[in-house]
């Protein structure tokens, strides 16, 4: 496994788990037959830490479905350097950082966090393109 592959790993272990926490207060608030009942309008609300970690959960998984394709055309290419595994670990830390900040609901941070992922993600289309 390359190293861009491990932190992909980690990055794909990491959104597979940010439902469970706003999981556990939507069953918290509603209990544990109106947590699994389908989504109503007169269902009690969330806690705000747990609605703001759905709404990270739900760009986390926007934000996969760009970082996956870029680590694997870097596989499919046999090109690793670097900058394109430090892009990948940033990433991976920038969206821990993300996910965190969101709950805690810090705004400024939150978005820096969002804009060094995305950095990290230009550096693995340059590394594509053998840029760097």
């Amino acid at each position: 496994m390359t190293r861009e592959l491990f932190w992909l790993t980690l990055t794909i272990i990491l959104t597979g788990v940010l439902w469970i926490p706003y999981s556990i207060n939507r069953a918290q608030v509603r209990g544990l037959a109106g947590s699994m009942a389908n989504p109503s309008r007169d269902a009690k609300p969330h806690a705000p830490w747990a609605s703001r970690t759905m709404f990270a959960h739900d760009n986390a998984v926007e934000n996969l479905v760009l970082f996956a394709p870029l680590v694997l055309i870097l596989n499919a290419i046999d090109y690793s350097s670097q900058w394109t595994v430090l892009a990948c670990a940033v990433y991976f830390w920038a969206r821990l950082a993300h996910v965190i900040v969101y709950a805690l609901g810090i705004p400024v941070v939150r978005t820096l966090a969002f804009t060094v992922g995305f950095l990290a993600q230009a550096v693995l289309v340059l590394g594509i393109f053998k840029v760097l």
